[in-house]
């Protein structure tokens, strides 16, 4: 009966297609119902090789741009994308962020070529890299970076942060988002630390799955949704010498253990899309691997969406990783391996090339089919044949005060106070100088895909932005604030302490400069030596000094921090985090922010929390061994408040449970301070004895709750059994039998899995 079914809607399909071009896409999607699989059929069956190729073809805006401008569309070159080309994917911006209604004219244009110019009025899936807020939208208010958002251990601001970016971005009339980063943050040379949720994997699975069920929210079709994007599949996150795009060296325990998890629940959080990885694992480029892009990604995770590359990376496969010795054979490889699109993006030579590997025989329209069936499906699943742009919204609904509010919620909440020697909070006519680079830039405080690639350009930054220095202006008082740094990073008066007599303290601004992927490689993870030489000179004066970094990874500062009396660490936190911190200086919010990652205390010392005995036992004299391998600067979820909080009463429902059970534990937790706060709550299971090395400890679970002073709460969690297993000598899970801790703040307990 199904198949018969099937033949009908077929059949009525082919008979709309003699249909007025302008509306027969519409009409025979809308004949074919809910029935998606056989819409797209009825398409394929239609389309050319050159139709379907283009389909694969993802394009970067400038080629469709007038020259020397940066929003006007040239309309011979859009038709060369579109008609001649068939061109069925753009994305980017050139140069900068636009306006609505520069956003909506331009998809309009690109829409309506597609609709009424091309044979089949398949329309373009526009994609854009709105990774922390409404990156490129003129006007947004930016959320922190991931890892300051794993700082909040807030899901529910995660997913609130996702779904305004997502209505924001969809009311412009783009409809896929490259977001989230599921790669673990364990390398903090990696230039792109910011972007990932931190070096746990359990923090990151949980982390992405409320970003993209956020960005997913009442389903693809909504006009409030976009198509969220995994990525990078996989290692991309952790490369052996720090710098981006280069080779990753992974066994394959840790690749299963740690890296593929998050992806695994992407998938069956029904994930859209995922971006391929720029670099290599053990030798082989992502993007040529048939063993990531088929056998595991399609075959073994389940993913049905579609499989698009990163910049450039199909080509990179000749001209940098060279095991294509031509850029058809690149184009070869990557297709076979089990791509989908490729974001070329500066030309149609992936067009170009295809039709010539499948015209010659040597890639089957089948293997195309496979591709293009996976992108008409996603363009049908958007709603986009219906409605290539969203309905418009008026400024008011775009702009509403609660996402401002939201996004000012996350910066407070993504802070971590991680030294306060009692200065903290500040009363607010305290006389304050404030020094450093980081003082009075938008910049740091953002940096990359914030209204231009890097965030370095400060004109582009939106009205209700302010720096740290305006911050501290509007909370403690114009008159009791003197700042004489600048939005240059290397202007010298940025690293001038001036006159600080009549100052009560000192705050220093410091951290790093905006930057993205290439031109945030570093050597070491030394902070540069102008801000410790400030930091030494504001010491030298004797007055109490307070630093305040932004940042999008730990920089060593170990040689100053014991002379330091606070340590507020801002990790990127966007458009509203100059006034966040200003206000958690003086106690107007108290600080909740806790570590996504152990921040190091030497440049050479890596170490994560969840480390192997082994690594903490080092040999200081022969024959004899310490615990002393182990020693952060900050240990994974440290962060301080301005109360006090008591944990106790850690009780586990079940001493025992079996191979298939669930451990039921509750905790006590108490505000026993002066002042209400919030306390994030993490949860670690120690495992005593395994076949293979354990971790130390391992986090499992985390709860964020608000007590008022005084007030008491029991919080509960849920552990399952399975949630113990990990990656044994053959490759597969394994879970064992044995004895497990259960560690919450101080306290600890025992149960065993039989």
């Amino acid at each position: 009966m199904k198949n018969l079914w099937i033949a009908f809607i077929l059949s009525v399909l082919t008979l709309l297609v003699s249909c007025d071009k302008s509306s027969d896409m519409k009409t025979i999607e809308a004949s074919a119902g809910n029935n998606t699989n056989a819409f797209v059929e009825s398409l394929l069956d239609k389309m050319t090789v050159e139709e379907k190729v283009g389909q694969m073809t993802q394009v970067t805006i400038d080629l469709i741009l007038k020259e020397n401008s940066t929003t006007e569309i040239d309309p011979d070159k859009l038709r060369k994308a579109i008609v001649e080309k068939k061109v069925g994917s753009i994305l980017n911006v050139k140069g900068h962020a636009y306006s609505y209604e520069t956003w909506r004219n331009i998809l309009t244009s690109i829409q309506e070529v597609a609709e009424n110019e091309t044979p089949n009025s398949i329309p373009v899936l526009y994609g854009i890299d709105a990774i922390h807020g409404a990156t490129y939208l003129k006007g947004s208010s930016l959320f922190p970076h991931n890892i300051g958002m794993a700082a909040s251990r807030n899901k529910d601001l995660v997913h609130k942060s996702a779904s305004i970016t997502a209505f924001q971005t969809r009311s412009s009339g783009i409809p896929w988002d490259f977001d989230p980063v599921l790669g673990l943050g364990r390398q903090p040379l990696w230039s792109r630390f910011e972007e990932t949720f931190g070096e746990d994997v359990h923090l990151v699975t949980e982390m992405g799955e409320a970003a993209i069920t956020g960005y997913q929210e009442d389903g693809l079709k909504s006009n409030t949704a976009v198509a969220a994007c995994m990525k990078h599949f996989l290692g991309y996150s952790v490369p052996s010498s720090g710098k981006d795009r280069t080779p990753a060296d992974i066994s394959d325990i840790f690749l299963k253990e740690y890296l593929l998890p998050p992806f695994k629940a992407a998938v069956e959080n029904d994930v859209a899309t995922v971006m391929i990885n720029s670099g290599e694992i053990n030798g082989v480029p992502v993007h040529a691997s048939k063993h990531w892009l088929t056998e595991v990604l399609r075959n073994e995770l389940g993913f049905q969406g579609v499989a698009v590359s990163d910049w450039e990376d199909v080509i990179r496969l000749h001209t940098r990783h060279r095991v294509a010795s031509t850029p058809k054979e690149a184009v070869r490889m990557a297709v076979d391996a089990g791509l989908d699109m490729s974001m070329v993006p500066y030309d149609y030579s992936f067009y170009d090339l295809l039709v010539e590997l499948v015209k010659e025989g040597t890639i089957s329209e089948e293997r195309l089919d496979e591709s293009v069936r996976r992108i008409l499906k996603l363009k049908s699943d958007l709603g986009l044949f219906a409605q290539p742009v969203s309905p418009a919204v008026s400024e008011e609904e775009l702009f509403k005060p609660e996402f401002d509010t939201a996004a000012y919620t996350s910066a407070v909440e993504s802070m971590v106070l991680t030294k306060n020697e009692g200065i903290l909070p500040l009363n607010k006519n305290t006389e304050i100088t404030i020094a450093g680079p980081t003082a009075n830039a938008f910049g740091p405080l953002h940096s990359s895909w914030s209204f231009t690639w890097m965030g370095n350009d400060e004109s582009q930054y939106s009205e209700q932005t302010k720096t740290f220095y305006e911050g501290m202006k509007e909370v403690f008082g114009e008159e009791n604030v003197n700042c004489n740094s600048t939005n240059e990073w290397d202007d010298k008066g940025n690293y001038q302490l001036g006159n600080v007599s009549g100052s009560d303290v000192i705050i220093l601004a410091l951290g790093e400069p905006p930057y993205a992927e290439g031109p945030g490689v570093i050597d070491n993870l030394d902070l540069d030596e102008r801000q410790l030489k400030l930091a030494r000179e504001a010491m030298d004066t004797g007055k109490p000094v307070i630093a305040v970094f932004f940042t999008g990874r730990p920089r060593i500062i170990s040689s100053i921090e014991p002379g330091l009396d606070a340590i507020l660490l801002g990790l990127r936190p966007a458009t509203f985090g100059g006034l966040a911190a200003a206000n958690l200086l003086a106690g107007v919010e108290n600080p909740s922010g806790v570590l996504p990652f152990t921040y190091p205390k030497h440049s050479g010392d890596i170490v994560h929390y969840d480390h192997k005995l082994t690594e903490e036992i080092r040999e200081d004299i022969p024959n004899t061994y310490g615990q002393t391998g182990y020693q952060p600067q900050w240990d994974f979820g440290h962060g301080l408040s301005y109360t006090d909080f008591k944990i106790e009463n850690l009780k586990l429902e079940e001493k025992e449970i079996s191979t298939e059970g669930t451990l039921n534990v509750s905790v006590s937790v108490k505000n026993t301070g002066n002042v209400g706060g919030k306390k994030a709550v993490d949860v670690f299971i120690r495992d005593h004895f395994a076949s293979i090395t354990p971790s130390v400890k391992r986090l499992k679970a985390f709860k964020k709750v608000y007590l008022d002073p005084g007030e008491t709460t029991i919080l509960n969690f849920k552990i399952s059994a399975s949630d113990l297993a990990f990656i044994g000598q053959e490759g597969t899970p394994v879970l064992e039998p044995g004895e497990f801790d259960v560690i919450i703040g101080a306290s600890k307990a025992t149960f065993a899995i039989k």
